[in-house]
């Protein structure tokens, strides 16, 4: 057996496996996404039992096997143990944790996919910040970090910088309004519409939420976000039917 590795991160996912063992998914600043096994973490009183329930964020230690790691134990700093009572916060939750599985890979580095992740679930914590913003947020932001986000600050028409303009799904790109000659082809964004994005593209993460919008202006980002993302991302989330029906 190889020696025992502590890596910091968070359960991303949790199934039965065997009579008492549970597979485990986890999100790792060191090694991005693993699957570890946790021996036992379904009988009572086992000391992995709290540790291997998604949202638990702390150091795991763990030994590599062929396929598989194997956990020992773990020192769990955070829960998240807020979302019990808060079943929309739950769902919005469960999605982040599925789209940050979705987007991450074995041994590539997970820190900001991690910390970013880690950011949102306080974020939906925060009385003053609207989940549906929290969420839009948090799914612009995973583009960035994947390298996969839309133009935002220069017009690829003409090179201009942008101060509003139409998202172009099948560009990936805002362009300015007089490329566009008049033309409604996107999703139209107006200066505070596209100052938001840039921001969510560009800001410090420990920044990232620090700020709410109007009604009519979160519309705008979200339909560019909800357009863009669709260009990434292949799969159905099964927290998101949850989710809909919480908040429909």
């Amino acid at each position: 057996m190889s020696d025992a590795v502590v890596l910091t991160g968070m359960v991303l996912s949790a199934v039965a496996a065997g009579e008492y063992d549970r597979r485990l998914v986890l999100l790792t600043r060191e090694r991005g996404k693993i699957t570890a096994f946790a021996r036992g973490a379904r009988r009572q009183g086992s000391a992995l039992l709290a540790a291997s329930r998604p949202f638990a964020f702390g150091q795991f230690t763990v030994y590599e096997g062929r396929s598989a790691y194997t956990m020992q134990s773990a020192q769990i700093d955070h829960y998240f143990a807020e979302f019990g009572s808060d079943l929309e916060g739950m769902a919005y939750g469960c999605y982040f944790l599925e789209l940050a599985g979705y987007f991450s890979r074995e041994n590539v580095d997970g820190a900001q996919m991690l910390n970013l992740l880690y950011l949102s679930l306080k974020a939906l914590q925060k009385p003053a910040l609207p989940n549906p913003l929290v969420r839009r947020i948090y799914e612009l932001r995973t583009l960035v970090v994947q390298g996969e986000y839309p133009e935002t600050f220069q017009c690829p028409g003409c090179g201009k910088d942008l101060t509003e303009g139409q998202y172009i799904p099948e560009r990936d790109a805002v362009f300015c309004r007089g490329c566009l000659n008049g033309k409604i082809i996107g999703h139209d964004l107006s200066p505070a519409g596209l100052y938001a994005m840039q921001y969510i593209i560009g800001a410090p993460l420990e920044k990232l939420y620090t700020f709410t919008l109007k009604e009519d202006v979160f519309q705008q980002v979200e339909r560019a976000v909800q357009a863009c993302l669709k260009r990434y991302v292949r799969q159905e989330f099964p927290s998101l039917t949850v989710l809909d029906a919480i908040t429909t």
